[in-house]
């Protein structure tokens, strides 16, 4: 396979170190640079063409949040994920509408920064579970009503749909072609996002969002 060409954009060159050490651990990875500030990511980005920006969100001179509007403007077919240390909904708000592709927090586990690569480049959106449940309060606090399904990405949605037909982890595995493993990481995922933690809290959730019929 190509490799997955990623840019690494942050101010502290050991933070850079440790997630260029995390990317090294990946298949098919291959980090192609690595800047300093918001304004050599995006003459990186340009003279690069990478196939991910992986950028901080504070930076000197330029922002995150600005170099990945920027991005999106001048070169498109890069995907921005932003990387922070805040939590803050209105970050996560502001780098979505700036064109991110997904959210990360820099205390995320290994695995959440391999599914955000590869929700990026499948064209979805990541948002590490913990954002994920405050974007899904807020919306519940806005409209008084079950968050709908596609706060949750395809491959979720089909994953939560199966385990709410009473399919098992291997069943789910073999349907959908993918490691119990990678099916686990999934389960994990969604019952972080929904902050449901039980098979029948879950039903109940795909029921109520149309995913299975109520009379299941």
């Amino acid at each position: 396979m190509t490799p997955l060409r990623i840019l690494l954009a942050d101010d502290h060159t050991l933070v850079r170190a440790g997630i260029r050490a995390l990317l090294a651990q990946m298949p098919d990875i291959e980090v192609v640079g690595e800047a300093g500030d918001g304004r050599e990511a995006l003459a990186l980005v340009k003279a690069l063409r990478p196939d991910v920006l992986l950028m901080d969100i504070a930076m000197t001179g330029m922002s995150g949040l600005e170099a990945a509007a920027q991005v999106k403007k001048e070169c498109p077919g890069v995907k921005v994920i932003i990387l922070s240390m805040h939590a803050n909904e209105e970050y996560v708000m502001q780098a979505l509408r700036a064109g991110a592709a997904g959210y990360l927090l820099k205390d995320a586990a290994s695995v959440e920064l391999e599914l955000a690569l590869k929700a990026a480049v499948a064209g979805q959106t990541y948002l590490s579970p913990m954002i994920s449940r405050q974007v899904i309060e807020t919306y519940v606090a806005r409209v008084g009503d079950i968050v709908p399904p596609d706060l949750l990405t395809p491959r979720q949605r089909e994953i939560l749909q199966l385990v709410a037909e009473g399919k098992s982890t291997k069943e789910i595995a073999f349907a959908l072609e993918i490691s119990v493993k990678t099916v686990e990481t999934h389960r994990a995922q969604i019952m972080e996002r929904l902050e449901i933690h039980d098979v029948p809290g879950l039903v109940k959730y795909a029921m109520r969002a149309g995913l299975i019929p109520p009379e299941r």
